[in-house]
């Protein structure tokens, strides 16, 4: 009682602490006026990641996006799904080709660089150790396609820039200044222009008239190196679609290009690399964009994907004019805390000093754990940890089924009990998944997975045979064994006697999905989200059937509620390809989102390959299989490796399903009651548009079903074009990584 009473005067001291600091604190924000642009309101360009990454995609470019989602300037404009840089005509050369210039810039601003604290409070980046600022990193890859029309000789040149300002291009900027300068503007520090050139035309300054080239505030490169070494025309008589690369490292101060054919992978080796202070050039807010100019001789210069990721900065006061306020806002924040911490310090002492004594007392450490579970209604199985430990050979590596981001799955063979297909005393073959994090977290994920999947019953669900949980605070879930292992293995696996999956198989087990994600969304008493649909996470029993299973994203909402607000900093979970793009703005699991993952599924079964996969210049299934449907090829998509062994009627039935399940806007994804209905053959399958819809967020004509169900959210407004689904790059952690390597698909 003593320990408590000392705590709670801890406590109180806190709040009282808190509450004058907070009081000063408001009183100094009363009166100190915000410098921060407008264009620093969440825009656009918001969205992804945890709060340390922003970004947007683009797969194709329509007219709708003109005045929301870009900006288009002097002889730019959309049409043909591309950014038409420079003028796109069947009309007379010299009047609508020659000597223009354009610009199309992204709508929205980013902040580039953020003046630092003049004593380091907050120079905890690397990036804060040059001229005292902090600079963003940006990664960025676009996909062009420049050409001449009619075998006509190529000029002048396109460029990936950075601009001060949405403006159009200066009068004059047309033939060698590449819509960026013009004769008296060219080399002044005021441009506050960088870009990344593409030439075409040998000038006095180029090395050639096929090079990339950097510029800062010239069309003069400060830097350039001709691509014919490396087997790079920029613009041949035969059209080439390139894939561009540019990044830029905000610490080390280095922009780096990297240049390929469309589709194919990132080189190794730079095109150009250079050293590259963007605090020192740029403004601080500014516009990512596209410029290119036409002189005597044109080119179409024509932007046909673009996707971007960038590092988010503060976008408070500088030091050097809010000092004080931010010493009071220290206070404010940093007093508190610290009182809280030393309270929540002691608390946490006195809980583990109780544990300890009540394990030395004999009783057992995980006896909260273990109470809750037993008191779930229908409590499972319980096993004890020595029998689980026996079952899997003391969790051999040989026994290891798989492994996940929640834990390691084992085979084993336990005794049935009265519950088991074989009765009492049987043999009974088991997955038994050993949780990796022996923590709180570890434990929430526990019990969330098995308050869920306890109740769960239906044919095309992973049985759950029952739980364990050791002293130590190790987390056992014992599942029924799936011989046939999971749905990914079989159409991707090249494992020598691995038969193909053939066509009558592929689409029971669609069915087989379809009808379990429908008893999840409408049949159970609670509506569940699953979170994590994809081809790893449906296993195949002996028949293969389709089983359902891996709960461990999976939530339970409420009947009269439609989605699932992700815990605060809890960041997107699930695997790229799979996510619904609506999911980065909301971070919400919804029943869309998980008919979003349904749709990626039924393509990857019908087709043969990854939701995320290089084909034909796509990055991504759905938008190859959108543009075969609105070609009328749309078969051609179907698995190569069947030979043409397939249902025709049946097939194109699943790719229409699909691509209405990939739907951009939520509310136009089809539910589940009509998904088996279409199934089934008893309705028509689904109109799909000959063109990718747009995603728009704020979704307009309906978008979500329902407005959030968490009180006290908002949803910023944002509106944008997206792919099918969000790069790799746009997930949880520092943007650092995209300068590395390729990141992991999981997101969770």
């Amino acid at each position: 009682m003593a320990a408590a009473r000392f705590l709670v005067h801890l406590l109180l001291l806190a709040a009282a602490v808190y509450s004058a600091a907070a009081s000063t604190s408001l009183a100094t924000n009363a009166t100190a006026g915000s410098r921060m642009p407008a264009a620093a309101a969440p825009g656009p360009g918001s969205g992804g990641g945890d709060g340390n990454v922003t970004g947007f995609s683009f797969s194709s470019f329509v007219s709708a996006n003109r005045g929301v989602n870009v900006t288009v300037l002097g002889d730019a404009n959309i049409n043909q799904g591309a950014l038409q840089i420079t003028p796109d005509s069947l009309n007379d050369a010299a009047t609508y080709l020659t000597h223009k210039s354009g610009r199309v810039l992204y709508a929205t601003p980013f902040k580039l660089w953020h003046r630092e604290g003049r004593h380091g409070g907050e120079a905890n980046n690397a990036s804060a150790g040059t001229g005292g600022k902090r600079v963003a990193s940006f990664s960025t890859v676009f996909t062009v396609n420049i050409f001449r029309p009619n075998g006509t000789e190529p000029a002048e040149g396109f460029a990936f820039v950075i601009a001060p300002s949405a403006d159009e291009p200066p009068a004059g900027s047309s033939g060698g200044y590449l819509g960026l300068t013009n004769a008296s503007t060219d080399g002044s520090a005021a441009n506050m222009i960088v870009a990344v050139e593409l030439d075409t035309e040998k000038q006095p300054y180029d090395p050639d008239d096929n090079h990339v080239g950097l510029n800062v505030n010239s069309v003069v490169s400060v830097a350039n190196a001709s691509l014919a070494p490396l087997g790079i025309e920029i613009s041949p008589v035969d059209p080439v679609k390139y894939d561009v690369w540019v990044d830029y490292d905000g610490a080390a101060r280095r922009i780096a290009v990297h240049m390929a054919v469309a589709g194919k992978a990132k080189p190794r080796r730079a095109v150009l690399a250079a050293p590259l202070d963007l605090g020192a050039t740029v403004a601080e807010w500014s516009y990512f964009g596209f410029a290119a100019s036409t002189g005597r001789k044109y080119q179409l210069n024509c932007v046909l994907a673009w996707n971007m990721t960038l590092e988010k900065l503060p976008c408070g006061d500088d030091d050097d004019d809010g000092s004080g306020r931010r010493r009071v806002l220290g206070l404010a924040i940093g007093v508190p805390v610290g009182v809280t911490a030393v309270a929540v310090a002691a608390v946490l002492a006195y809980v583990c000093a109780v544990r300890r004594r009540k394990v030395q007392g004999g009783e057992d450490g995980s006896a909260i754990t273990g109470t809750m579970i037993r008191s779930l209604a229908g409590g499972p199985r319980e096993f004890d940890y020595r029998e689980i430990r026996k079952a899997t050979n003391n969790f051999d590596e040989k026994m290891k089924l798989g492994q996940g981001g929640y834990g390691v799955v084992y085979r084993g063979v336990v005794v049935g009990d009265h519950t088991s297909p074989g009765g009492a005393g049987s043999a009974v073959e088991v997955a038994v998944k050993k949780f990796s994090r022996a923590s709180t977290q570890g434990q929430n994920d526990f019990l969330a997975e098995l308050s869920i999947i306890n109740r769960l019953r239906h044919k095309h669900l992973v049985r759950l045979v029952g739980w364990s949980h050791d002293n130590g605070g190790e987390l056992l879930l014992v599942y029924e064994f799936m011989p046939n292992g999971s749905l990914d293995q079989h159409l991707f696996s090249s494992s020598p006697g691995r038969a193909l999956l053939g066509w009558e198989l592929r689409y029971n087990i669609v069915k087989g999905v379809a009808s379990a994600l429908h008893y999840l969304h409408d049949e159970y008493d609670q509506r569940v989200v699953h979170r994590d649909l994809k081809a790893s996470n449906i296993m195949l029993d002996a028949a293969f059937s389709a089983r359902l299973g891996d709960f461990g994203l999976a939530r339970a909402i409420e009947t009269d509620k439609t989605s699932y607000m992700e815990e605060a900093g809890g960041g997107v979970h699930g695997t790229v390809g799979y996510i619904a793009p609506e999911c980065f703005h909301t971070e919400k699991a919804t029943r869309e989102s998980d008919v979003y993952a349904f749709g990626a599924v039924v393509l990857e079964v019908v087709c043969g390959r990854r939701p995320r996969c290089d084909v034909e210049g796509f990055h991504f299934l759905v938008d190859w299989v959108w543009r075969l449907h609105r070609d009328g090829r749309a078969l051609e998509a179907v698995d190569a490796r069947l030979g043409g062994d397939f249902d025709g009627d049946q097939a194109e039935r699943l790719l229409l399903l699909g691509l209405a399940c990939s739907h951009p806007t939520p509310a136009d994804r089809p539910k589940t009651p009509a998904i088996q209905q279409i199934l089934l053959g008893s309705v028509p399958p689904p109109a799909v548009p000959p063109f990718k819809p747009s995603f728009v967020w704020p979704a307009t004509g309906g978008g979500l079903d329902t407005v959030s169900t968490t009180a006290g959210t908002t949803t910023s407004q944002l509106s944008l074009t997206s792919a099918s689904t969000w790069s790799g790059n746009f997930m949880k952690g520092s943007l650092k990584h995209a300068f590395q390597q390729e990141a992991p698909d999981s997101l969770s």
